[in-house]
């Protein structure tokens, strides 16, 4: 993974957006001796590798990833999506190794952190270690809902939640134009995550396109009645909380 010239935290586009809570001057002091490089990634690389003890915790400054895990009979089942502002590699600083792969899907750039100097963090700055507690069960809370997901909704139910879910948050790190937010990935993968089989995710979504709730085609996720796919989905049109960022 070659690297490149490195964004500098008090310049970094991400924190502008109102996803992401400010840094107070000490967190952005910290933050700035606290990232030790940034890499760019070319789509398919894996990042970090399911048993791995990788010395590198990382931010997705920019494009998108996957996590997924490895079956025994070599399947791959995908666990969820890597956007702007996500964290990946904390299951191998604190547990020793990762339980699941990370993947790029798209072009990448990520912020990169050493393993090594986490603990500093959770001794010399316990508000970032909050921090970074707050987003390790902002992850589990994301699972334990799709998890509700695969229990109690159907495959249209299903599909309009997560396109509900992932079109707001990619709105809220300013990937938006007009209706439209880029959407990468592949009909597969989605259909892992939700517990679907690819045939069942491509009627659902020429219904959805049919109906004129949701369009996916050719990277790019248009919907333009938003409430009454949420509707559908049996959720709330609401902004993703304001989170902090690593």
């Amino acid at each position: 993974m070659p690297k490149m010239q490195m964004t500098q935290c008090a310049a970094c586009p991400l924190r502008k957006q109102a996803l992401f809570k400010p840094f107070t001057d000490d967190e952005l002091t910290f933050m700035i001796r606290f990232k030790s490089g940034e890499l760019a990634v070319d789509p398919g690389t894996t990042i970090l590798m399911e048993g791995s003890n990788s010395p590198q915790l990382f931010t997705v400054l920019d494009g998108m990833g996957t996590r997924y895990k490895t079956l025994e009979n070599g399947r791959r089942q995908v666990i969820n999506f890597l956007f702007p502002g996500d964290f990946a590699g904390l299951q191998a600083g604190v547990m020793g190794e990762m339980s699941h792969s990370v993947e790029a899907t798209t072009q990448m750039r990520l912020c990169v952190f050493k393993r090594a100097d986490l603990w500093d963090l959770f001794k010399s700055h316990p508000e970032r270690a909050y921090d970074l507690t707050w987003i390790g069960a902002v992850e589990e809370h994301f699972l334990g809902e799709t998890i509700a997901s695969l229990g109690q909704r159907d495959a249209k139910e299903r599909i309009a939640w997560a396109l509900v879910r992932i079109y707001e948050r990619l709105r809220a790190v300013g990937l938006a134009a007009g209706d439209s937010v880029p959407l990468p990935f592949r009909q597969q993968d989605l259909a892992d995550a939700l517990g679907l089989s690819l045939v069942h995710t491509n009627k659902t979504l020429k219904s959805l396109r049919g109906s004129g709730l949701a369009n996916w085609s050719d990277g790019k996720l248009t919907i333009r009645k938003i409430d009454q796919l949420a509707e559908l989905a049996m959720t709330d049109v609401e902004k993703p909380k304001q989170r902090p960022i690593m």
